[in-house]
């Protein structure tokens, strides 16, 4: 589909501290202290998958890393290798402190001193949008506050291709080592941008031509039902109340996801990613299909010329 989270459609802070961003930067970018102060500031992010992610994105600063004394697979010789190809230190710790560095023990014998997670830009992500040349897909969450569910969400979208993931500044998960380690290490990859004003944004991406759809349990029209195979924002709302009131009246849409038996409704993560899969299953039937019509096209007119 040609659309991925990755490191090179993404022009934000990079190990070499690009200012590529300033293109399309918010107003009041470096104001606020994106390349200063925010990026001065370090977290320790752990697992096998974040700090090999990390280290093959070369998104962010990676000060150290460590790893478990003692401890030894071919995951773990892999980070070695490739932190001494990138010249980051390495250091072999007791796994007892390498726990308490962590603050967990679900670390798998790795971690990084990293600097912050390089947000997006909203205004770049816009700019980066042309449905006239190709159909983009956005992945708004509303309040989704569980960390582990950012980090699946984020996970199943870089799968699907989307082009970019869409926060609040407030009430929600943000970009943590425990939705890197959620994500398993994906969020590295991830364009993640963070709206202070949703309607604002909503008003901005349908400007650019996109169709805003909501998840609702309670929705008439299925998710299997709608066209999704244009330009489209999928709004997922958060554990608790789902998607609110006001966000819901600036959608173009409400989409159910129909179900069967005694459950009420599915996860946020689980709920996103259905929803993710139909979008990608629709685009690439259509896909398939406009292969399919131009080579009946090719073969049509090579056999016209033979004749």
């Amino acid at each position: 589909m040609g659309r991925h989270l990755t490191r090179q459609a993404d022009q934000t802070v990079t190990n070499d501290c690009t200012l590529e961003i300033a293109k399309s930067a918010e107003p009041g970018f470096f104001a606020k202290g994106y390349l200063g102060r925010d990026r001065m500031k370090t977290e320790i992010i752990y697992g096998i998958h974040p700090v090999l992610e990390s280290l093959r994105s070369a998104r962010r600063r990676i000060d150290e890393i460590y790893l478990a004394k003692g401890a030894s697979s071919k995951r773990l010789e892999k980070i070695d290798a490739l932190a001494l190809s990138k010249s980051i230190a390495v250091k072999r710790i007791d796994m007892s402190r390498l726990s308490r560095k962590t603050q967990t023990e679900h670390h798998q014998g790795a971690a990084a001193r990293v600097g912050a997670f390089p947000l997006t830009p909203f205004n770049a992500v816009t700019a980066r949008l042309d449905p006239q040349i190709q159909h983009p897909f956005l992945i708004v969450l509303d309040n989704v506050v569980d960390p582990h569910n950012l980090g699946a969400i984020i996970r199943s979208a870089l799968a699907v291709g989307v082009d970019g993931i869409i926060i609040p500044k407030d009430r929600a998960a943000g970009p943590t080592p425990a939705v890197s380690k959620a994500s398993a290490g994906m969020l590295e990859h991830a364009r993640l941008t963070r709206v202070t004003n949703m309607a604002a944004a909503f008003k901005r991406l349908k400007k650019k031509g996109l169709w805003l759809f909501g998840l609702d349990q309670a929705a008439e029209q299925s998710l299997y039902a709608a066209d999704l195979s244009g330009a489209i924002a999928l709004v997922i709302g958060g554990e608790e109340k789902g998607v609110r009131p006001l966000v819901k009246k600036n959608c173009d849409g409400l989409l159910s996801i129909p179900q069967s038996g005694r459950v009420d409704s599915l996860n946020a993560s689980v709920a996103a990613a259905v929803a993710m899969y139909e979008v990608y299953r629709q685009r690439t039937a259509v896909y398939d299909a406009a292969s399919r019509d131009g080579e009946t096209g090719r073969n049509g007119n090579s056999s016209a010329t033979k004749a």
